[in-house]
């Protein structure tokens, strides 16, 4: 037979699990929904970065072999 003391322990062992499973899944969703977008939005701008300063380099290259 469980005792009250016991009854209080699984009622608060199985309360701050909900709570431990609710933070890891908010933690998953904020990576998901805040973190993630904007480490693409991060690389997307370094490419663009990229791509823009290799065009940039290649007009001058033809500039230079122009004159």
């Amino acid at each position: 037979m469980v005792t009250t003391l016991g009854w209080f322990y699984l009622f608060a062992g199985t309360l701050l699990f909900f709570f431990w499973a609710y933070g890891i899944v908010s933690f998953v969703l904020d990576c998901k929904n805040k973190f993630l977008p904007a480490i693409r939005t991060w690389v997307a701008a370094r490419r663009n970065r990229k791509r823009e300063a290799e065009r940039e380099s290649e007009r001058e290259e033809t500039e230079r072999q122009l004159y």
